[in-house]
């Protein structure tokens, strides 16, 4: 008989349904609306952009889903794992000149099965990745929420392994794929993916 401790058991989280923003929080006069405005009302912020920019992709996608935090890609739409990165000329904080564009964290550990922990390696995740940049240089024209102030690249998994890097700038994002406008992400989506590798049982159409 083993005395090696036993490790506990998994508990499961399970499916929240989605908040409104009405709902009051108990012994504080608040609203789950307040706490948004509260956490991320400044769209320029890194990380709240990135969620605009899944955001963006899902709708330009017809995907109302919400995002699942912490899986291997953001979206998935007819059987095509999504990642979405976001940058962008202008930040939350005083600048001597407009930040570079880059898009970081192309490669990743992968959960799978999140018993097992994360993957020993780093690899790419999702079959096609669509590179989000806000490219607006004046405080005075900044309006993120315009999609005519976004340019997106589409490019397909086989391209970043042939690169094998975690990042790249607007410039080798440029070679790899044309500028696309909001209205040409799903075509666009659609042809780098073909042919896409999904696995089977996924969701058809999850969203962020």
């Amino acid at each position: 008989m083993s005395d090696a401790p036993q490790q506990p058991e998994w508990i499961p989280a399970p499916e929240v349904p989605p908040l409104n923003g009405e709902e009051r929080f108990v012994g504080v006069a608040a609203t789950v609306a307040d706490f948004w405005r509260f956490a991320m009302s400044d769209l320029r912020v890194n990380n709240t952009r990135g969620y605009l920019a899944e955001f963006l992709v899902a709708r330009a996608l017809g995907s109302s889903a919400h995002r699942v935090e912490w899986d291997d890609y953001d979206v998935l739409w007819r059987g095509i794992k999504i990642e979405v990165k976001a940058s962008a000329y202008l930040q939350a904080w005083p600048q001597r000149a407009p930040s570079q564009l880059r898009f970081t964290g192309l490669r990743g550990h992968s959960w799978g099965d999140i018993t097992q922990g994360m993957s020993a390696e780093k690899t790419y995740k999702a079959d096609v990745y669509v590179l989000a940049a806000l490219t607006t240089t004046s405080h005075a024209d900044y309006d993120p929420l315009d999609v005519s102030a976004w340019e997106f690249f589409v490019i397909p998994r086989s391209k970043l392994i042939e690169l094998g890097v975690d990042s790249i700038g607007r410039s080798t994002a440029a070679r790899l794929s044309p500028s696309l406008r909001f209205d040409q992400l799903a075509e666009a989506i659609s042809s780098a993916a073909t042919p896409a590798s999904s696995s089977a049982g996924d969701d058809p159409d999850r969203g962020v």
